[in-house]
């Protein structure tokens, strides 16, 4: 058993707003090992990103978080802004969607690598500057050397991501958070990313939590995957178990609407319906009113997220089984 990094009890985010409270993320518990890799998937709206964000202390001013998020046995939503500040970059760090927001553009790279050398890791300017110019290497920068002193819009958005990746693994955090890295990128520089997080996070034994809307890039990196539905997980499951044997329905049309190189475009599959408003949810069950399987039960309460097998759970009344005909979707 793997000992745990992360653990989240209860852990909920809400927003105030003049239209009332919304609750962007309701009562999650998660348990992250150490080294481990996890995609957290779902539609955009889902929570994902904002369960992350409130982890690292990066909620916007009308957000608020709850419950426990313990992080080698300390709360984080107990820390004070400095405590936190100890925290991040150091024993977790963040990688973002779009890496010019993420890089300061009035500061040369070697700026902003080695800055947090000196300040997390007290060493001298001197043997910060080697450390930086070793991990650009190690993240497949050409010349690293020249492009040190570069500013970030002299470089092409795959070096950007690059640079992004070796600022959060230079101090070698327990835990890296990617938030949908690869999003803004091609499909050749995306898998080049994702076999880029594969090898340095093997190497460094860190945690990784892949953040995306995309179940198709999540198959050769993540050794677990949750996914996520109008703030809460609606399923967990191992990631060949999931790909082989989605039991939530959410999760089975996910997997159904991901493009196929034969498939025509007229015949992409689409989860019909949108997500729903998390101020007006609808009762029971979230998914309900998009559900080919709906049911009575799931109108009159929420499904818990329980147990179906070892290391398996789902929030379902009526969780998909191995052998079923499956129609994934209405129509």
């Amino acid at each position: 058993m793997t000992e745990t990094l992360l653990e989240l009890k209860d852990y909920s985010i809400t927003f105030r707003t003049p239209e009332g409270e919304v609750a962007a993320v309701s009562k999650m518990n998660l348990k992250i090992g150490r080294g481990e890799r996890i995609a957290v998937v779902g539609e955009s709206g889902s929570g994902k990103s904002q369960t992350f964000l409130g982890l690292m202390g990066l909620l916007a001013k009308n957000g608020r978080t709850s419950g426990q998020a313990l992080l080698d046995g300390k709360d984080l939503l107990t820390l004070k802004p400095r405590e936190l500040d100890h925290v991040r970059g150091k024993d977790m760090a963040m990688v973002f969607q779009d890496p010019m927001t993420a890089l300061n553009p009035s500061l040369r790279i070697s700026r902003q690598l080695t800055e947090q050398l000196e300040v997390h890791g007290g060493l001298t300017a001197r043997a910060a500057s080697a450390t930086a110019l070793d991990m650009l290497k190690r993240v497949g920068i050409p010349d690293p050397t020249r492009r040190f002193n570069l500013y970030p819009h002299e470089l092409s958005g795959g070096m950007r991501q690059r640079i992004v990746i070796a600022m959060a693994l230079l101090t070698k955090p327990k835990l890296l958070i990617a938030d949908e890295p690869t999003t803004a990128l091609d499909v050749t520089i995306q898998a080049q990313i994702l076999d880029l997080f594969n090898e340095l996070t093997a190497e460094m034994h860190t945690a990784l939590i892949m953040i995306t809307h995309d179940l198709g890039v999540v198959a050769g990196l993540a050794d677990r995957v949750a996914v996520m539905y109008a703030g809460r997980i609606v399923e967990e499951a191992p990631v060949e178990e999931l790909f082989e044997n989605p039991a939530h329905p959410y999760t089975a049309a996910l997997h159904s609407a991901i493009p196929r190189p034969d498939q025509d475009v007229d015949d992409l599959t689409v989860i019909p319906g949108r997500p729903p408003n998390l101020m007006h949810l609808p009762r029971g069950c979230s998914f309900s009113p998009r559900c080919a399987h709906v049911q009575d039960d799931c109108l009159d309460a929420a499904p818990p997220l329980d147990p179906l097998a070892p290391r398996r759970c789902a929030a379902c009344f009526h969780p998909l089984s191995v052998n079923q005909e499956r129609s994934l979707v209405h129509g």
